[in-house]
């Protein structure tokens, strides 16, 4: 499989994690939790595939600053560093028991998050991107 193949493999995981915390806006209570958490896992998958895409085997972390910056290597992603700080926390705690005190608009702003990553991606390789969205 080659590099562009295995990037877009990449991205079809990322915005299935992006559409799935879109989905969960309809429960009730909305699991903000949740909705965070694939915030943060969409924006891993869109930085690994930009890696991967240039040949660069990820890392296994979910620390997006890291990312970002081994990302920065081959291009300046500076433009992106706030929303992968927002986002990074987000890959960890809510998976565990623990008290995380969110708010509706700390879930917006990580959608929001997610989306500037992933357009902001998409737009510096747009050959990562697949060729038809599902």
């Amino acid at each position: 499989m080659d590099n562009r193949t295995r990037a877009q493999e990449w991205q079809r995981l990322a915005e299935m994690d992006l559409r799935s915390a879109e989905y969960l806006l309809n429960m009730r209570p909305v699991p903000l939790e949740i909705i965070c958490y694939h915030c943060q896992q969409s924006a891993e998958k869109y930085l690994k595939g930009y890696l991967v895409l240039y040949g660069i085997n990820p890392p296994k972390i979910h620390d997006l600053n890291e990312l970002r910056k081994l990302c920065s290597d081959l291009s300046d992603l500076k433009e992106i560093a706030d929303q992968c700080s927002d986002l990074t926390a987000y890959g960890v705690q809510p998976r565990y028991p623990m008290v995380l005190m969110l708010e509706e608009r700390d879930m917006q702003q990580a959608l929001s998050s997610a989306k500037a990553i992933r357009d902001f991606v998409l737009n510096l390789a747009p050959e990562m991107a697949l060729e038809e969205q599902e």
